[in-house]
């Protein structure tokens, strides 16, 4: 009877410690099964597998870290613009009543075109007087001609001889000055007669370009003061911009210039620096700078006043990078996806310099294999997701 309670208890003893046991065991399996899936995560979290047919499907594409030219510029902005005698503000000398116009702004024009007409009665009036003044000088002329003779003759007085002489010279100045009036009024003085006498003017267009500006417009009265029109000339067409006085040293005549114009275009357009300026604007010290562009047939598409961007070109270095489409932006983090084997690849940080020419520079290449190869198309949507 003892010994039977004495089996039992063995018995039950061993049955707790097996329990026990595989209690344990289950516990230490699945500690270890939870401590593989995380390490499993972690792994995930930065590796990604991509079957051949998902990288043909995503049209991917692979490159390696390449020494590319990145160059130091001044950053800038300005417009385009033309030189003063490119432009032309033009004014009337006479006042008068505009008789007749017909331009448009944007209308070509050629030099000497008439741009529109003025009507005064007081320009009938300078030509009465400059053909009387011309009839008048024949006349005295030929007599104080003759009063010289007559005084190296000794047959008339000098009183005579210095009244002729005066009246001559007196209307040779009124003929000449009325002469002058009638260019500015652009009557040809040599063709005037008293049947061809005319109440209106025309206005000359003093160089050839367009019309961009019109202020006036029929019947209305002009003062000599008055900015009737402007006219353009768009074919030297020059790069103004403004950079800072801490960038003066940095800029030299004949350096490049790279420009580009709003409106969501992204053609990058080749200049030249042509003129540093000496004087600094002091209330916004800044320096004006000019420049030219390279391909004079781009002038054609821009217009003066048109807003640029610009980028001038201090210098250049090499520096290995990488396209800009292999390089994700991530909350102002860069990563790239580079290639472990076959078919994973390792989304790693990378710190970027520069970017140029569809280039981003990567300043720590040297954390990379130079024979790591990088996803350089597809690689955002793979990063981000």
């Amino acid at each position: 009877m003892f010994n039977n309670f004495k089996n039992n208890r063995i018995l039950k003893g061993l049955l707790v410690f097996a329990l026990v046991s595989l209690v344990s065991c289950n516990t230490k399996n699945q500690s270890e099964t939870i401590g593989t899936d995380s390490a499993s995560e972690n792994v995930d979290a930065d590796t990604v597998t991509i079957t051949e047919s998902q990288f043909i499907a995503s049209n991917m594409a692979l490159g390696k870290l390449t020494l590319q030219e990145f160059s130091t510029s001044v950053k800038t902005n300005g417009m385009f613009n033309v030189p003063p005698e490119n432009r032309a503000f033009v004014s009337t000398y006479f006042a008068g009543y505009v008789k007749n116009i017909t331009l448009l702004p944007g209308d070509k024009v050629k030099k000497g075109q008439v741009l529109f007409t003025l009507e005064n009665p007081e320009y009938v009036q300078v030509q009465q007087n400059f053909l009387e003044a011309k009839g008048r000088l024949n006349y005295l002329k030929s007599d104080y001609e003759r009063q010289k003779l007559l005084l190296d003759d000794n047959v008339t007085s000098q009183k005579n001889f210095l009244k002729a002489e005066s009246e001559y010279k007196v209307t040779l100045v009124q003929y000449q000055s009325l002469k002058k009036q009638l260019g500015l009024m652009n009557i040809n003085a040599n063709t005037l007669t008293g049947e061809n006498i005319s109440s209106i003017i025309n206005v000359l267009s003093p160089l050839s370009g367009f019309a961009t500006t019109i202020n006036a417009s029929k019947g209305m009265f002009l003062n000599p003061s008055d900015v009737a029109m402007t006219i353009t000339n768009t074919d030297d067409l020059h790069i103004e911009l403004k950079i800072f006085e801490k960038d003066l040293p940095l800029v030299k005549v004949g350096q490049p210039i790279r420009i580009k114009v709003q409106a969501g275009n992204k053609q990058v357009y080749e200049g030249k620096v042509h003129l540093v300026n000496k004087a600094i604007n002091e209330m916004e010290r800044t320096i004006d700078i000019h420049g030219d562009l390279v391909n004079k047939e781009d002038a054609k598409l821009f217009a003066p006043g048109m807003y640029i961007e610009a980028d001038i070109i201090t210098g250049t270095q090499k520096a290995f990078a990488l396209p800009q489409e292999a390089v994700a932006n991530i909350e102002n983090d860069f990563f790239v996806m580079a290639k472990q084997n076959a078919t994973s690849f390792k989304r790693m940080p990378v710190k970027i310099g520069a970017t140029y020419n569809g280039n981003v520079q990567i300043l720590n290449a040297e954390d990379f294999d130079p024979n790591t190869e990088f996803l350089t198309k597809g690689a955002f949507n793979l990063i981000s997701e």
